[in-house]
């Protein structure tokens, strides 16, 4: 972005900012201007972009709008990010290992591209049943335990697992379900892969 374009996008800005803080307030042009003591002609100019302003005459307009000038900038270049929303029961089910014994899997987060860092699935055991899948995978899996009662095996030990409870272990090392102990079972696991080399 060239200097005369990151001038003009900081004007817009501001431009817009002032005139929706004055909006707000219910305020008009000629009101701000008398407080900040400058031509309505001038704020107006301000306020659509046409003129660039010192930081004294921003100072004079933030005081005669009742902010603070940082409070002028706070939204300036702040990277949008993303997120993803997934509402209540809508996860995508996935079928996995131990999907027809009785558990469903819900993945809540999707779409990270060619490259997944972590998944975090929803799980559900509604019945016993009498073979439990072993599971295999790299990275680290977090456990957290919602409802119900399980006995989990990692490796040569296992965990009994009550609500609010939660097992961190090296997915690597064989685990899963050892003992149904009160049904249903609800349980957040999230796998976090390593970074590729």
């Amino acid at each position: 972005m060239s200097d005369a374009t990151a001038a003009g996008s900081l004007e817009r800005y501001l431009g817009n900012t002032l005139r929706e803080i004055r909006l707000k307030h219910g305020l008009t042009i000629a009101d701000v201007a008398t407080l900040a003591n400058i031509s309505r002609g001038m704020l107006s100019k301000i306020e659509n972009a046409q003129t660039a302003t010192s930081l004294d005459t921003l100072s004079r307009l933030a005081q005669a709008l009742g902010v603070s000038l940082a409070t002028l900038f706070k939204s300036y270049d702040v990277p949008s990010g993303s997120a993803q929303l997934v509402p209540k029961d809508e996860g995508m089910e996935v079928v996995r290992r131990g999907t027809k014994r009785g558990h469903t899997y819900h993945l809540l987060s999707y779409g990270q591209g060619p490259t997944k860092t972590f998944e975090p699935f929803l799980i559900t055991i509604d019945h016993e049943s009498e073979t439990f899948p072993i599971f295999e995978h790299p990275g680290t899996e977090f456990i957290y335990m919602l409802e119900g009662c399980i006995e989990y095996r990692h490796g040569q030990h296992t965990y009994v697992l009550n609500p609010g409870d939660a097992l961190t272990f090296d997915g690597e090392i064989p685990h899963g379900p050892e003992k149904l102990i009160q049904c249903p079972i609800r349980f957040l696991s999230i796998l976090m892969y390593p970074n590729p080399a």
